[in-house]
């Protein structure tokens, strides 16, 4: 990398960015007023930058609540930089047919800059059902995609991630020492999925697989959220099958080839399904939707248009939630 040469700076500039970087961690957004004395600008440049952003839709203003939000926009950039367009293409195909397998939440994530980030789901048949909001982190620690990530990291990829955990304490499930989260991702290694039974929220379980592009690397995870009194032992046993066969099949798409893996006759219908380009109005609302709690359920979901969906459409995407009840 070039050494950065001080003398050619952009104040404005660098505000812009500070402006962006200070409302990502305030997803219910913050005023004129706000802004300017938490990044000590004057009101006259604060207003500037938000207008500017504001215009070019990188921020979105209430006129209601005179609050400024970071936009969808930024996601899809975000996207861009990572190459992650051809990876979310992929998966949702998968993700849609994986729900209609099980019947539970589809999730799809990556990792962040120190924990996972949820970015994609498709919502389960049954009326109470698990929603996230998309852009939301999860633990590495007591999440099943984090675990099934985290156990085929590189191992100094993984010791930078392990350095960031605090191991938090959700409830006496919770796996909250280094030793003990090593020995788990021991065991997602060997049998190849992971779990997440009640060690953050009591009563949900989770249950997932990692993605691994061309290279072996696990650039991803699928899973689905549901509750313990749905998923029976029994009915965890073949949703991990049915959830190793899809990641299976990404995997397969996105260059990795195992020798070992074996299809299944339903992977086969996936392998010749023809993979449609998936709608991509998901991955453009994370940090619009960020406020909303982790799990809720709905019924008032959007379109591309930003218009409400109806039953027929609500099938065929994974819906983003806006409003719950």
């Amino acid at each position: 990398m070039e050494k950065v040469d001080e003398n050619y700076k952009v104040p404005n500039l660098e505000k812009g960015i500070a402006v962006l970087e200070y409302l990502s961690l305030r997803s219910a957004g913050e005023t004129l007023q706000d802004i300017k004395s938490a990044l000590d600008i004057s009101q006259t440049t604060a207003y500037r930058i938000l207008n500017t952003l504001v215009r070019l839709e990188y921020l979105n203003f209430s006129e209601d609540t005179k609050r400024y939000k970071l936009s969808r926009k930024l996601l899809t950039l975000g996207f861009r930089s990572l190459n992650e367009h051809n990876l979310l293409e992929t998966v949702l195909p998968h993700l849609r047919d994986l729900r209609d397998q099980v019947k539970e939440t589809a999730c799809f994530g990556v990792l962040g800059d120190e924990k996972g980030i949820f970015i994609e789901q498709a919502q389960g048949h049954h009326t109470f059902r698990f929603v996230l909001s998309p852009g939301k982190p999860f633990e590495l620690h007591c999440s099943a995609p984090g675990k099934a990530i985290m156990a085929y990291l590189p191992k100094t990829v993984r010791d930078r991630y392990l350095s960031y955990m605090t191991f938090t304490r959700y409830n006496t499930r919770t796996i909250t020492s280094r030793e003990a989260y090593l020995e788990e991702l021991e065991r997602v290694g060997k049998l190849g999925y992971a779990m997440d039974n009640e060690e953050e929220l009591s009563g949900v379980i989770c249950v997932g697989a990692p993605i691994f592009n061309y290279t072996g690397y696990p650039c991803g995870a699928i899973w689905i959220s549901g509750p313990k009194d749905r998923l029976s032992k029994e009915v965890v046993k073949n949703t991990v099958k049915t959830i190793k066969e899809v990641t299976g099949l990404i995997s397969n798409e996105l260059g990795f080839r195992n020798r070992n893996t074996k299809y299944t006759m339903n992977t086969r219908k996936y392998l010749i399904k023809n993979s449609l380009v998936a709608c991509l109005v998901g991955c453009c609302v994370s940090l619009a939707s960020a406020g909303n709690p982790p799990f809720f359920t709905t019924d008032a979901v959007l379109n591309a248009k930003g218009g409400a969906i109806n039953d027929t459409e609500r099938n065929e995407t994974s819906g983003y939630l806006f409003s719950g009840r």
